[in-house]
């Protein structure tokens, strides 16, 4: 059967994933070149310097997207130095300095889809890891003069426990700010002042005081409803890496509790159900196949800083279900490599869509993983 249908690639691609025909897999290598080769087509579609937010089978590709841009910037330096390939430093440079571009007055970040004039403490954070990296990379002083107007805008909208309570996503605190505390962490160690630790730390502490077992209260995008399992990493890893770079076990412990009982929802075939609520129980029949490559970078960081051999298994399960569901075959290149939000493709995580970061963090997980999966 053919399933690949240029003229209806929105028809194609539900009928796949109606059918439950996953991919052959191919060497792991190949399907890293591929996610790269888009990422790549990803940032070219993009407008200014900018990466576009990914593409819609509905609606094709999207304008480009600051948040992610921040992060992605990271991982095209990272290909440079692996890949020994140049022009995807030039790539992040050009990120870096398009981000400086379309920074606030007041150091923030804002998202036009919702308000071009109010920064959102997890964009702000976002880019600001794109930031640090690109000074760190190329001593550019404008690129430090931006990250440290973000962190210090990130610091002033903090409440008098600074904590982030405002400026924040639907206007409410959430525990997956553990990712901006940690660019905050990242900038005190380059730059550092007593007001960028307290806040940090502030709010790493805040998301201990949420921990309910492995999981965490107040980590969805809304009120009341269980987080996807991208929210959940998010979490995870800001804990995770904060905790390295300020040398505090609690916030690494919290982490590793927090990635054994994700294992604990991983299925043999890699899959993880697309949201868990705080007590643990799954509640998708869909898979956030972000959310897996998300956790695939952390079981695997904690395997290499740890050696547990489980860590290591369960990233290598979780990519492997990533990989069977990334068309590297297709002629299509608007989705040839590309990673969807939604396992099937309908599902709740980024519907009918295949944004940017899940290509991302597949690729960064790839390249801590390649030797295990080979």
């Amino acid at each position: 059967m053919n399933l690949d249908i240029p003229i209806l690639p929105f028809a194609a691609i539900v009928k796949r994933d109606l059918l439950g025909f996953a991919h052959p897999l191919a060497a792991p290598r190949r399907h890293l070149e591929v996610a790269v080769d888009w990422l790549a087509r990803a940032h070219d579609k993009g407008e200014g310097g900018g990466v576009s937010y990914g593409y819609s089978i509905r609606g094709g590709w999207r304008p480009p997207y600051r948040e992610t841009s921040g992060y992605i910037a990271e991982t095209f330096f990272d290909l440079a130095v692996q890949l020994k390939t140049p022009a995807f430093r030039e790539r992040a440079i050009r990120i870096c300095r398009w981000l400086c571009r379309v920074q606030n007055a007041d150091g923030s970040i804002s998202n036009p889809a919702f308000d071009a004039s109010r920064g959102i403490v997890f964009d702000t954070g976002q880019v600001l890891h794109g930031l640090v990296r690109g000074f760190d990379e190329t001593g550019d002083e404008e690129i430090l003069r931006a990250a440290e107007r973000a962190g210090d805008w990130l610091t002033t909208v903090a409440d008098k426990e600074r904590r982030w309570t405002r400026n924040t996503y639907n206007r409410i605190p959430h525990v997956y700010n553990t990712r901006s505390a940690w660019a905050l962490a990242r900038l005190h160690r380059l730059r550092p002042t007593p007001e960028r630790e307290a806040v940090t730390r502030a709010n790493l502490d805040w998301a201990l005081s949420q921990k309910r077992g492995g999981y965490y209260d107040q980590n969805a995008f809304e009120v009341g409803v269980p987080p996807f399992t991208h929210t959940i990493a998010y979490a995870i890893r800001g804990l995770l890496e904060s905790g390295l770079l300020l040398d505090d076990e609690r916030y690494t412990q919290a982490a590793e509790d927090s990635a054994r009982c994700v294992v604990e929802r991983l299925r043999s075939d890699g899959f993880l159900p697309g949201t868990i609520d705080v007590d643990g129980t799954p509640r998708a029949t869909y898979c956030c196949l972000t959310g897996n490559c998300q956790m695939g970078i952390i079981w695997a960081r904690l395997h290499r800083i740890g050696g547990d051999p489980m860590f290591r298994r369960a990233a290598v399960d979780a990519l492997r279900y990533v990989m069977r569901w990334q068309d590297i075959e297709t002629t299509n290149p608007n989705v040839r490599g590309a990673i969807k939000g939604s396992q099937p493709v309908w599902g709740a995580y980024s519907r009918l869509t295949f944004p940017n970061w899940p290509t991302k963090f597949f690729i960064d997980a790839m390249l801590l993983s390649l030797d295990w999966l080979t």
